[in-house]
């Protein structure tokens, strides 16, 4: 399994990720800084190609090279959950990771919410925009050891199985690997099936060896974490348009000059532009890929989506109900995004 470490940032201490040295922060030419980010992606992935031809490079040209930023890709050190509890502690300054502390802070559920956007535009606009910042600035009070720099596409996700999935019928029975988050465990129980929670560095081998028969994940990842060799179908239902944030330790952040802060947020949102556009640039290529690898490729029919829509009712029902504080206000102001 491909996983990603990518470097960025400024500050010199030793990094470690679960009991893992990430390697020391070094000094580079003319006494310049080099630092590390975690990332959880491969390579190939429109947020980690956005993180390194974006984040990087205006990093190290806008400070003039005073922060350089170290890649390290298909690094397999550290799952969200390593990530978020280290940059929460500072032993490493930034990481891009999902909404794996959605338990802590239940607004992150918003994330996950399925069926709310009508496409990836619409999330886009959204987690680029003023709503982004709302989310950010609570969050940043939340969790004051960190500050939520950008969010960025993780995809929009499908289903995907070994077994037949190619209407809603189809999911009754079926194991599915889910990420350890309610909302998705939840849809793949009213849809029928049963849910396991993976982590996303054992997926591949869950998967291959029969532990579970599919998982829910974009496109985008089944192709860039290699899963469509131990996959046959996908259903294209796009039921939840998640998102990947980067977020920075605070410490780290208030040890820059103001300049350089300025430079490294800067960075970050620009980063996020782009990753959507190349994570939306990339759909129909994905799926072409998956069916050049002899994977049943199959889009829901209105008339689908719909029945998908009303069998996981109680997940929506149960999100707001939950949450009434901040759900139905912050779910009508995404929808009513234009």
């Amino acid at each position: 399994m491909k996983k990603t470490i990518i470097a960025a940032g400024a500050v010199a201490m030793a990094l470690s990720v679960a009991g893992c040295n990430l390697g020391p922060v070094t000094t580079g030419s003319a006494g310049s800084t080099t630092i590390k980010v975690g990332n959880i992606w491969a390579a190939s992935h429109p947020m980690t190609q956005a993180v390194n031809e974006v984040f990087k490079k205006q990093i190290e040209e806008k400070t003039n090279g005073a922060i350089m930023v170290e890649a390290h890709q298909d690094d397999d050190r550290g799952n969200e959950a390593d990530l978020w509890s280290s940059v929460r502690e500072g032993t490493i300054e930034v990481v891009v990771i999902g909404s794996v502390m959605n338990q802590e802070y239940p607004t992150m559920l918003i994330s996950d919410w399925p069926w709310l956007y009508r496409d990836a535009e619409h999330a886009k606009m959204v987690w680029t925009g003023e709503i982004s910042e709302e989310v950010s600035a609570s969050f940043n009070e939340k969790f004051p050891a960190v500050e939520m720099l950008a969010w960025g596409p993780n995809s929009a996700r499908t289903f995907t199985s070994n077994r037949q999935l190619s209407s809603p019928s189809d999911f009754a029975g079926q194991k599915f690997r889910m990420p350890s988050n309610p909302v998705h465990v939840g849809l793949a129980e009213n849809l029928g099936a049963s849910s396991q929670v993976i982590p996303l560095g054992e997926l591949f081998s869950a998967l291959e060896t029969g532990i579970v028969d599919g998982q829910d994940n974009g496109m985008v990842t089944v192709r860039s974490e290699g899963l469509y060799e131990v996959q046959k179908y996908v259903y294209e239902t796009n039921h939840i348009i998640a998102t990947m944030e980067i977020i920075a330790n605070s410490e780290w952040m208030e040890k820059l000059t103001p300049e350089q802060q300025t430079i490294v947020r800067d960075a970050a949102k620009e980063t996020s532009v782009v990753a959507w556009d190349k994570y939306i640039a990339s759909i129909d290529e994905d799926r072409a890929f998956l069916q050049s690898e002899g994977l049943t490729v199959t889009a829901p029919s209105e008339q689908d989506r719909s029945k998908l829509v009303e069998m996981t009712q109680p997940v929506t029902n149960k999100l707001l109900a939950d949450n009434p504080d901040w759900a139905p206000q912050l779910v009508e102001k995404i929808t009513n995004v234009k």
